[in-house]
């Protein structure tokens, strides 16, 4: 499919812009070319799609089910025993109601790590987005546990290669305190042999690194260091409770962190991502956390607390910019993908919004990044184009009360038999 957009704000510039298959093929004034959709762009502006960077996509479901606890208490009594019942079904059409609040938010790339992997990967591909994808990984040290974990990822690395190259395979171990030390070496080693990126929480409570002094006689990442599973494949999510040395070592290991500004406020984890000593030595990224401990998946919504948070944190109003901000939410292609996104640009991925430039939130238009990042909401966005094809158009996306609906029941049935 082509796709002509004519007259469209890009950078200040008025300009057209012309996507065919998959890919922005041209850029120009006044382009004359053949498209099978031509598309007005006056009173709109361009821009990258987002890129959530953490979350649990199924986690839609229990939207506003388990508020108000703390960390430790609302896995372990709320999140996890509803979990345990889900089915395949269950976390498919969760998957699908995230995927459809995703596109109606501007996020077309997400990096999720959930129960059964497979139910996920059926509504990326049929709903259209990109995804890294992983199956979480835990065993509490139970060496059956371990035995199954391993395996069944084994199997899902072999089954995602029937896949579209839209959907990652990835290695989700939970956490350190959930994973045992064999399975993160195991971890590591698969991921290593096949190229794999590994997604896990870190650091995200001070119990987390109580807990790992009293064990392993040192913090989280020193632990990690010690069992060599720190790489530059390595997405470690939340990262709040990081010493001097600790920042230093993801650095020197060119690991990826995860800023989840609104899951850590709410959950209160007692401490702000240390932004400013991290940003010129470790590739920084934004993540929405699951829609039950967030309450949303809006980018938008998470770019603005995320400098806020910070700007507060330090006191000092410089720290974490609106464009800041917005390239942590443009940038998570760096987690995975060949071909660039994250800019408009030629021979880029068509992965792309239309933002509508006459609302009263984006008046009288002096920065628009600023306006994104410190006033939009998910309103704003008219047209969603991911792989360059339309997956929103005039806020319209197909089958949206389709997968509403059967959200709903399949939600209420967990609920009910909880």
């Amino acid at each position: 499919m082509s796709i002509l957009i004519k007259g469209v704000q890009l950078n200040q510039r008025v300009c057209d812009l012309y996507i065919e298959k998959n890919l922005i093929s041209k850029i120009g004034d006044n382009l004359n070319l053949p498209a099978d959709k031509v598309i007005n762009g006056r009173n709109k502006a361009v821009i990258p799609s987002l890129m959530n960077s953490h979350t649990h996509s199924a986690m839609t479901l229990l939207r506003g089910y388990a508020d108000d606890l703390p960390l430790m208490e609302w896995l372990t009594k709320k999140i996890w025993p509803i979990e345990a019942r889900l089915t395949s079904d269950n976390v498919y059409w969760g998957a699908k109601l995230a995927c459809l609040e995703m596109i109606k938010s501007g996020t077309t790339f997400f990096n999720d790590m959930y129960w059964h992997w497979e139910g996920i990967a059926k509504a990326v591909e049929e709903m259209g987005l990109r995804a890294a994808i992983s199956s979480v990984f835990i065993d509490f040290g139970d060496k059956n546990k371990q035995k199954e974990q391993i395996e069944e990822n084994e199997r899902l690395y072999k089954k995602s290669k029937d896949y579209s190259d839209r959907i990652i395979f990835s290695l989700g171990p939970h956490a350190i305190y959930t994973v045992s030390e064999e399975s993160l070496r195991w971890a590591k080693d698969f991921s290593d042999r096949n190229n794999l990126l590994i997604h896990i929480h870190l650091s995200e409570t001070e119990q987390e690194v109580k807990d790992c002094l009293e064990k392993n006689g040192v913090r989280p990442v020193e632990y990690l260091e010690k069992i060599g599973f720190l790489g530059q494949n390595l997405i470690a999510c939340h990262s709040v409770w990081l010493s001097d040395r600790e920042i230093e070592i993801l650095a020197e290991h060119k690991v990826r962190v995860v800023f989840n500004p609104s899951s850590n406020m709410k959950l209160a984890c007692g401490k702000c991502f240390r932004y400013k000593e991290m940003k010129d030595r470790l590739l920084c990224l934004l993540g929405t956390d699951g829609a039950s401990s967030n309450n949303n998946l809006c980018l938008l919504e998470t770019m603005k607390f995320a400098s806020f948070l910070v700007k507060f944190s330090y006191s000092d109003p410089e720290v974490l910019s609106c464009q800041e901000a917005f390239d942590m939410a443009t940038k998570a292609p760096a987690i995975g993908f060949n071909i660039l996104c994250g800019q408009i640009r030629e021979g880029n991925l068509a992965d792309l919004l239309l933002i509508d430039l006459n609302r009263p939130e984006l008046t009288p238009g002096y920065n628009l990044t600023s306006d994104l990042v410190y006033s939009a909401n998910s309103s704003c966005i008219e047209t969603t184009i991911c792989n360059g094809k339309i997956l929103m158009e005039d806020r319209s996306v197909e089958k949206e009360e389709e997968i509403l609906e059967k959200a709903k029941e399949v939600a209420y049935s967990l609920k009910k038999d909880s």
